[in-house]
């Protein structure tokens, strides 16, 4: 099993980005996707989640209406989960992941400890 992240970088405040998960050795298509993000000297905090199909998602509320997650299953043969920021904040600065668990409950996407799957993280850098 392999997710790996791209995209981050450093930014001024408003800006946007687009970070991106491609995986691989596992049924992507039947899995969970979730984004989390961790600040130095903070828990790892969950952003976003979207469903095996893509038609559901779940935000936490610090991000709504300027993160979107989607999903692309086995487009041109590659698996991939994308966030998309905007009107980043320097409160978004941090090392985001992809995670990546069989389908369960919607109650429980935010809930780091049911992911199975881990990248390395990416880093966002958001200055004012």
């Amino acid at each position: 099993v392999k997710l790996e992240e791209s995209g981050g970088g450093s930014v001024q405040a408003g800006a946007s980005l687009r970070l991106s998960c491609t995986a691989s050795g596992f049924t992507f298509s039947a899995y969970v996707m979730g984004w989390f993000r961790q600040a130095p000297g903070l828990d790892r905090e969950f952003v976003a989640a979207v469903s095996w199909s893509g038609l559901n998602t779940l935000y936490a509320d610090s991000v709504k209406g300027r993160i979107t997650i989607s999903r692309d299953n086995a487009k041109n043969m590659v698996n991939t989960v994308f966030l998309q920021m905007s009107s980043l904040k320097p409160e978004d600065t941090a090392a985001y992941y992809c995670a990546a668990a069989p389908y369960f409950s919607y109650t429980q996407w935010s809930d780091r400890g049911r992911y199975d799957y881990w990248g390395q993280g990416t880093q966002v850098t958001v200055s004012s």
